[in-house]
């Protein structure tokens, strides 16, 4: 039987969820409604999760992706002669199979209870995942209906702090493309697919946890060495390009290519400095010092944002936003109207620098909670 949920940030989020997911599905037309969890099935989901998640595995945390689906409606799947009840206990003792990314746990409902079917590596459209990142910390997501891009986050849950993703959030009309990317309203296109190859560069800006600056300025410009320090130690000649386009991305060699170049722009941005691309995914240079331009004034104040529901827009002096990396950042962008900054913090936080053309500002959007 499923019981009612002891965690109680389940049963305050599942019922956002279940709503989500049902307007995802029609909003797409997908044929997914018969494995689209109810609110009891999510709340047992989370709560089960968290209860997991405080648990140890011979002295380790346990990291953990589940996906609710049947299995034969996902691919590349090893299921278990027997079934496995749907416990903490069971969720622990199977983690290390599914550490590593791209595989879950499946999870299915058969009568009245849930149970651990296998493990799979390919999901339906919408599916829901439930990720246990560290203790106490879920990551409630989505299959998004492009196997390429990121999974789409629904919610954030740390012990009894609740992060629901507002994807109406105001400033949608005026801010980088990345965000819509990774709310999920992006459609396939060339010019899309540029803004997911910069979600994937902030997932491998944060994955090493060093802290890091990256730079995407015009292609064909120079306006942005004003706003650098001379000389760069580590200009790239010649350019390594990022391409993006239909048919890179239409194959598993081009994929793992494209994965292989953004670990390795990922690698160079853990270098003390700023890592400079370009528009259309020039790598120009790494380690560069970032300065005001003589051209320009010190950045004075900015706005701050985070697509979460219930948040509000904060006004702040540009010495109480962060770090150097942070202010840098800032100050670039002040600068360079037309440039975008990304900032990942040592502990986790990621934000975006741009210009509000609306306000007349730089705008920062902190995206962490749609990148874990």
């Amino acid at each position: 039987m499923i019981s009612e949920p002891t965690y109680l940030a389940a049963k305050v989020v599942a019922d956002q969820v279940a709503a989500y997911l049902e307007k995802q599905a029609g909003l797409h037309q997908s044929e997914t409604v018969g494995y689209l969890p109810d609110i009891p099935i999510i709340e047992a989901l989370i709560d089960t999760a968290f209860w997991a998640s405080l648990r140890r595995e011979e002295g380790y945390e346990p990291k953990i992706s589940l996906a609710f689906a049947p299995p034969d409606m996902t691919g590349s799947n090893l299921v278990f002669l027997h079934q496995q009840r749907f416990t903490p206990y069971n969720l622990v003792k199977l983690s290390p199979a599914v550490v590593q990314p791209g595989i879950h746990l499946g999870v299915w409902k058969e009568d009245d209870r849930l149970y651990i079917w296998g493990t799979t590596h390919e999901l339906p459209v919408h599916c829901l995942v439930l990720e246990v990142v560290e203790a106490g910390l879920l990551v409630v997501k989505h299959k998004h209906h492009d196997a390429m891009r990121k999974f789409i986050n629904i919610a954030v849950l740390k012990g009894n702090q609740i992060k629901v993703i507002d994807n109406n959030h105001w400033g949608l009309t005026d801010c980088p493309g990345m965000l819509s990317t990774l709310l999920g309203f992006a459609h396939r296109s060339v010019a899309n697919q540029s803004e997911n190859l910069l979600v994937h560069l902030a997932l491998a800006m944060r994955s090493h946890g060093r802290g890091a600056l990256l730079l995407v300025v015009p292609k064909d410009s120079t306006a942005w060495l004003h706003s650098i320090v001379q000389p760069i130690n580590y200009l790239v000649e010649p350019q390594e390009v990022l391409p993006v386009d239909g048919g890179l991305l239409q194959n598993t060699d081009g994929q793992d290519t494209l994965r292989k170049m953004v670990s390795a722009v990922g690698g160079y941005s853990a270098i003390d400095g700023a890592t400079v691309i370009t528009q259309d995914h020039r790598l120009l240079a790494f380690g560069a010092k970032v300065a005001r331009s003589p051209h320009s004034t010190p950045v004075a104040q900015l706005m701050i944002t985070e697509p979460i529901a219930g948040s509000s827009v904060q006004l702040l002096d540009a010495t109480g936003i962060g770090g150097t990396r942070h202010l840098a950042a800032a100050q670039f962008v002040n600068d360079q109207h037309d440039s975008l900054a990304m900032v990942a913090s040592q502990d986790g936080t990621f934000t975006v620098f741009s210009w509000s053309a609306k306000h007349q500002m730089v705008h920062g959007h902190r995206i962490d909670t749609l990148l874990m």
